[in-house]
């Protein structure tokens, strides 16, 4: 039976949930929810021709080239056909550099929901407030670094160190963030794991030393650092980004196997490939190999020769010479113009550049005052930011059901990440201050505080509306020495608030949490046995205060964004159900963690920064699986303050299949996301949630797949996540859930064909509430 008919064939009573296809919550702020369709790209590619056709070369290279301007990246206007330029700005969590903007909770928080309406309403807000401010294109989401490397300080601005997960995140993101008419600029493609040589440099005699090169075999690239691009591609992305590295030898921004074969004829990429600031290495290489505007760049200069682009004057010399045609050039203008007209950004109607825009990225840099007053854009989207603050936050240990609080009268608060900022209201060059609590990342994915709501403040006003008193030490210096005379009488519940820094530029060396982390919790538990600890962290740590009897409850914030006091509030207190889950997985050790930074600062050989990703698909859990590891905290982990149960899961094949998908041709070509019929439905399976509890609350139900092992490559993981849904329901009641599996769901590169193949045999297939925590299982065969 199709999948629709036996949705329609239930009681009417009875809640139904289809993976993947669950309406929004707020139906007021969602426009389509789908990407835009052939026939609105079609109407945008003409649009754009019709520019095309009245431009001359030297305009032609001004569009493609990247200009100075008001904005982190820039397209030059052209006056005489009323074209007034393309605004650039960062980054994949806030608009950077700008004031009066929302700081939203990082995209590790977001994905720690596992709701991808959340998600896609967070992108949503986020496109919102780019739009709102003038700009022209949103320099996120992010995919790339997957998380690789667990040291890896950029991890925090994507979502996941599983691509599936990751994927849904991107697609979301996408949707959200052009849906609000602001285009969206997917980063960094592709293998830009790791920040330490993630460019260029130079030796004191002038030796250029090359950026690292991630060495990944076609398998690997395919099935782990491609598929969310896939995603993101298949949502529609307007523009992606590609990124500083090398990729098997060759910068990933001149790379043809990479940009034109991957991306633009596999994947059926429409857009524009737009070059990391400062990626770009060559001229006619990196336009040949599809790279389509670089950036900054300075085209004004340039044309008259004193500027110092592979771009610009260079372009139009390699088209007078022949070395660029000028259909190349035609084509990477017309990719550069379409989404502008995708989006109607060519309306009247498209507001104009915030005219603060430069005096505060000025000031940004300068350091200099800035009185040019800001667009206020934030609207009401402090509530979203608290609500996925909360709903994004892991219970990872709850001992004697500590949490949530129950009207204590003494409250005790340690910890230099529970107070206010000491030292402004943005994070400085990558720099972290040592008081107040961390709420987002640094670099370009960082952003400017109009305010930040501190979990002690928080902390406080909830205590006065109960009459609790709250006592509070903030220097971790003074916790490390031990020094408590201030806290009497003693607490009946301490709050220890630990974090750690992570910021584009240089990666985290340590996997504890900062400022003596370690000694300060452990501190705190000698002196109190109901101690709770609440990490707000850009990435994976290691916690080895966490099997102490005294540590009574661990809840991980990651990144909060604005809200970060109100949503731990609504946590710890019980407003709301914890239903967060770790989209990565929490070692018990950190030799247990495979993959470390690779660091080769004394190297002298131009080429010698060579990463090889010997571990093919096997990071994060795949790697635990695989050596039998045991984690402190599995992927997908996550405590509730109620009880869940799943029936028994039920299998549907919806079609037959073919081991090979059939090859596109003139009837059925390459759409967005590659092969369209890789995205067919194959399978339904069906099972029931039934809250057991006495609270409502939140579940998350994940669905993992186990590859027949007789008829997979070697290097196969023993499992994979291919389904998650997440549903609230009030205590006694049920929901029926369906997961569709689409054909690459089920499918493995084959390196030899090409292409994706489904493999003969039995596939195993589990779900529940966490990697481990399997509640129901099934097989099925598909071939």
């Amino acid at each position: 039976m199709h999948l629709l008919n036996s949705i329609l064939s239930l009681a009417l009573s009875e809640l139904v949930v289809v993976a993947g296809h669950v309406q929004p919550q707020d139906a007021n702020t969602i426009t389509s929810r789908i990407p835009k369709s052939a026939n609105e790209w079609a109407t945008a590619i003409a649009k754009a021709d019709a520019f095309l056709a009245q431009l001359n070369l030297t305009e032609k290279v001004v569009v493609v080239t990247g200009a100075s301007g008001s904005c982190i990246g820039n397209v030059a206007a052209i006056p005489r056909l009323n074209f007034s330029g393309i605004c650039m700005s960062d980054g994949p969590t806030s608009i950077n550099r700008q004031d009066l903007i929302t700081v939203f909770p990082a995209g590790l928080r977001a994905a720690a929901t596992w709701d991808k309406d959340l998600i896609y309403q967070r992108g949503y807000a986020l496109g919102a407030e780019f739009r709102a401010k003038g700009s022209h294109v949103g320099l996120g989401p992010t995919a790339g670094p997957l998380g690789r490397n667990p040291l890896g300080s950029r991890n925090w601005e994507g979502f996941s160190t599983d691509p599936y997960l990751t994927g849904k995140a991107m697609y979301q993101t996408v949707l959200g963030m052009q849906d609000a008419g602001i285009q969206t600029s997917s980063k960094h493609f592709i293998g830009n794991e790791q920040e330490t040589q993630r460019s260029n440099s130079f030796l004191e005699d002038g030796t250029e030393i090359m950026a690292y090169s991630a060495n990944i075999d076609d398998r690997t690239l395919h099935e782990l650092y491609l598929w969310p691009f896939a995603d993101a591609v298949r949502a529609g992305t307007t523009s992606v980004m590609c990124s500083y590295n090398r990729l098997n030898q060759t910068y990933a921004c001149e790379n043809d196997g990479l940009l034109n074969k991957i991306l633009k004829e596999e994947l059926g990429f429409q857009g524009y490939v737009v070059s990391d600031w400062f990626a770009t290495h060559s001229g006619v290489d990196s336009i040949n190999g599809g790279l389509d505007l670089t950036m900054p760049g300075s085209p004004t200069q340039e044309l008259i020769g004193t500027g110092t682009s592979y771009f610009g004057k260079n372009l139009t010399l390699a088209v007078n010479n022949g070395s660029v045609t000028m259909d190349r050039v035609d084509d990477m203008v017309r990719r550069v113009m379409t989404p502008y007209y995708l989006l109607g950004q060519d309306s009247v109607k498209y507001p104009t550049l915030d005219p603060s825009t430069l005096c505060v990225l000025g000031a940004h840099y300068s350091q200099q005052s800035c009185n040019t007053p800001a667009r206020d854009v934030r609207e009401d989207h402090a509530s979203l930011v608290r609500k996925i603050g909360a709903d994004g936050t892991v219970l990872l240990k709850n001992t004697n059901n500590a949490l949530p609080l129950k009207s204590p009268k003494n409250i005790a608060v340690f910890g230099n990440d529970a107070g206010d900022f000491t030292d402004g209201l943005t994070y400085v060059d990558g720099t972290e201050f040592i008081q107040g609590t961390l709420a987002t990342g640094g670099g370009s994915g960082s952003a400017r505080f109009t305010y930040i709501v501190s979990p002690l403040e928080a902390i406080k006003a909830r205590a006065h509306q109960t009459g609790a008193r709250v006592q509070y030490i903030l220097s971790n210096d003074l916790i490390a020495r031990g020094d408590f005379h201030s806290i009497f009488p003693s607490p009946d519940v301490c709050i220890v608030f630990i974090k750690t820094y992570a910021s584009e530029g240089s990666d985290r060396v340590d996997f504890e949490h900062d400022h003596n982390s370690t000694l300060v919790v452990n501190n705190v538990a000698k002196r109190c046995p109901n101690t709770v600890v609440v990490s707000h962290s850009g990435g994976i740590n290691t916690m080895p205060w966490a099997k102490n009897p005294n540590v009574t409850a661990i809840l991980a914030a990651h990144y909060p964004g604005e809200q970060s006091g109100n949503s731990i509030v609504d946590i710890l207190y019980g407003d709301i159900n914890p239903s967060g889950k770790l989209p990565y997985t929490i070692p018990e050790h950190a030799d247990d963690c495979n993959i470390p930074i690779t660091n080769l600062t004394n190297n002298t050989d131009p080429n010698g920064w060579q990463i090889d990703f010997n571990e093919g698909l096997f990071i994060d859990y795949r790697h635990f699986d695989a050596h039998n590891l045991t984690p402190l905290y599995e992927f997908g982990h996550g405590l509730s303050y109620t009880t869940f149960n799943l029936t028994t899961l039920t299998p549907t094949n919806l079609t037959d299949a073919s081991a090979l998908s059939p090859t596109p041709d003139a009837t059925r070509k390459v759409e967005p996301g590659g092969n369209p019929d890789l995205y067919t439905p194959l399978l339904c399976l069906t099972t029931t949630l039934t809250n057991t509890g006495s609270l409502a609350g939140a579940q998350v139900v994940q669905l993992y797949l186990s590859f027949p092992q007789t008829s997979t490559p070697e290097g196969t993981p023993r499992r994979v996540l291919r389904g998650f849904e997440k549903m609230f329901l009030e205590p006694g009641t049920s929901a029926r859930m369906y997961f569709e599996l689409q054909r690459r769901d089920v499918s493995f590169w084959d390196v030899n064909a090409q292409t994706w193949r489904i493999p003969e045999g039995e596939f195993g297939v589990s779900v529940g509430f966490s990697l481990g925590g399997v509640r129901a299982k099934g097989v099925f065969s598909l071939l």
